[in-house]
């Protein structure tokens, strides 16, 4: 098979091309937003395709930005995050093809009524336009960005972070080479390759380019996006998720919970980082957690210390830090009233857990707390756009504006008023 390879000068941009880069992005929404759903499908199939047959050239790559980190002295999660292998680049080909068998939401008529003049009226679902995305050192989600981006109709443009920008320069070529031999337009995706911090605010201040600006990274990112955008933005923030053990808990399905919740991938923002436990089930529950999260950090109250020799103090901090490591913070209630007014203090609005076989106490953690996601009985791992059926997502909102939670294609559009009438004029 000939090698396919893109010419990714035309995928990046120098420092000074930025508002170039800019132009075509925006010159290409319209054909995007006119193109069928069947055009936009296969683009995607062609994309995932192609990323299969050329994950060596994605993977040589990736290792140069994983050497790089590792010699930097990158944490084990900051390399988790960025490493690929070859099952994670079928995951984005996998990611790529599940949105492409995802209903296309372009064009959804959401409600229509007739007024009394005969003015027939419809609200229609329409593409953002051009998306910003400014991301950290995660590769695969320039992919899952694109594929979401793509079969909402809206141009994807991409500034990753320096530590994988190799990664995401070949990930580019290969999505640009797909979409445009497919028939839309390349510029459907872009990417700035100039990673610096001048770039990243002047990215944000597109305005007139960007329609809609998603971050996705820590809160530097964020702090760096509330002080300098100029575009409106959709914040996809921290995540210091908590689990509470409630009296009437199962405690084994507690423990199970727990350790998935916690263990199966720290570094990720849907994991636990802070324990509540209802004082009444502690005891019992203190050993099987001292067991369960064997090398993991533990700090707490006093009740928890006591319980536990190996725990140390918690600060306030630690109960509001988002850790994305082997560690979590515990603390002993005697309420319920009490823990979710704990988790509603500490927590950063992203997703909550209860165990409990209370319907009484489920229901009111449902309603009281403040969070995207609220789950009873089940790990805050689920919070996820593949785990929710939206074949990928684009980030967790924790605001309340526009979007919230896991964020897939209905998120990444807005709606048109459609007025047709027959000749009618206002008196």
């Amino acid at each position: 098979m000939p090698d396919r390879r893109y010419d990714h000068s035309m995928t990046t941009t120098s420092p000074a091309d930025i508002g170039e880069l800019g132009r075509r992005a925006k010159a290409a929404a319209p054909a995007l937003a006119a193109a069928t759903t069947a055009q936009k499908d296969d683009a995607l199939h062609a994309a995932a395709d192609l990323l299969e047959f050329r994950a060596a050239d994605i993977l040589s790559a990736n290792a140069v930005d994983v050497a790089a980190a590792l010699a930097g002295g990158a944490t084990d999660s900051v390399v988790d995050r960025l490493r690929l292998n070859d099952a994670k680049v079928a995951g984005m080909a996998s990611g790529l093809r599940q949105v492409a068998s995802l209903a296309d939401p372009i064009g959804e008529v959401l409600d229509g009524w007739v007024r009394p003049n005969g003015l027939r009226i419809s609200r229609v679902r329409v593409p953002l336009g051009v998306v910003g995305i400014i991301y950290e050192n995660r590769p695969n989600v320039t992919s899952d960005a694109t594929g979401l981006c793509l079969k909402s109709g809206n141009v994807a443009f991409l500034r990753g972070s320096s530590g994988a920008i190799n990664s995401n320069i070949a990930i580019v070529d290969v999505l640009r080479d797909a979409i445009g031999k497919s028939g839309l337009p390349a510029d459907s995706v872009a990417l700035v390759d100039d990673v610096s911090r001048e770039a990243a605010v002047r990215f944000m201040q597109l305005d007139g380019v960007i329609d809609c600006l998603i971050p996705r990274g820590g809160a530097s990112l964020i702090a760096s996006i509330k002080e300098h955008a100029s575009v409106p933005f959709i914040i996809d923030g921290d995540g210091n998720c908590h689990l509470y053990v409630d009296t009437s808990a199962d405690l084994p399905m507690a423990e199970s919970i727990l350790v998935n919740g916690k263990m199966q991938r720290s570094s990720v923002c849907n994991a636990l980082e802070s324990l509540v436990v209802h004082q009444s089930v502690w005891p019992a529950f203190a050993t099987r957690v001292d067991t369960a999260l064997e090398g993991v950090e533990l700090v707490g109250d006093e009740r928890a210390c006591a319980a536990i020799g190996r725990c140390g103090p918690a600060s306030d901090a630690d109960y509001a830090t988002e850790f994305l490591d082997l560690k979590i913070s515990i603390r002993i209630v005697d309420t319920l009233d009490e823990a979710i007014d704990h988790i509603n203090a500490t927590g950063t609005g992203h997703s909550e857990a209860i165990i409990t076989n209370d319907v009484t106490s489920a229901d009111r953690f449902c309603a009281e707390v403040d969070a995207a996601a609220v789950l009873v009985n089940a790990s805050t791992r689920f919070v996820d756009g593949e785990e929710f059926g939206f074949g990928a997502e684009i980030g967790i909102s924790t605001q309340k504006l526009h979007a919230r939670g896991p964020m897939g294609l209905r998120e990444l559009t807005t709606a048109k008023y459609v007025v047709r009438g027959t000749g009618q004029v206002r008196g």
